[in-house]
């Protein structure tokens, strides 16, 4: 079977159909997300910088596990998105199973079996892609934070040398 005959039944158009819209929800996605998260994360870099000079560590703890559940919400959010987007462009007629689907996808855990409709079925990449990048973006806040959460556990009980 030579790669010519492979291709020949190829579906490229709906191939580019769903690129698109999967392209269109990923940057949807990606601009709510980042726009979100660096949000939550510089009023945490503020508030935490204003508690530490006035030496209120338990705000700072505060604000750092508080910073976690925005950041977690957001992620829930995300999968809403895209529900609601599957839902919108009709690849999908129930809403749990619209949220199962993208859940699983966004989490790239795989859970849920693909129910797309035909010539759907790459869709779920761009789902993934979100979730990927989300995922990672939110991780690389959390490092940042757990450093000021660090700083500030060693300020407020004088742990100048920690090792």
């Amino acid at each position: 079977m030579n790669i010519i005959s492979a291709f020949s039944n190829f579906p490229f158009l709906l191939l580019l159909r769903d690129a698109a819209w999967g392209i269109i929800g990923l940057i949807c996605i990606l601009m709510f997300h980042g726009s979100a998260i660096n949000h939550v994360y510089m009023r945490f870099e503020r508030l935490t910088r204003q508690n530490i000079q006035q030496n209120r560590y338990n705000l700072v703890f505060f604000h750092f596990y508080a910073t976690f559940v925005f950041l977690a919400m957001f992620h829930l959010l995300e999968i809403l998105f895209w529900a609601f987007f599957i839902i919108g462009i009709g690849i999908m007629k129930e809403p749990i199973d619209a949220i199962l689907f993208a859940g699983s996808c966004y989490t790239t855990v795989g859970f849920e079996s693909d129910n797309l409709l035909d010539g759907w079925k790459s869709f779920a990449f761009f789902i993934s892609f979100s979730g990927l990048f989300s995922l990672a973006w939110t991780t690389s806040i959390m490092i940042g934070m757990t450093t000021t959460y660090k700083n500030a556990w060693n300020l407020k009980y004088h742990l100048t040398n920690p090792h």
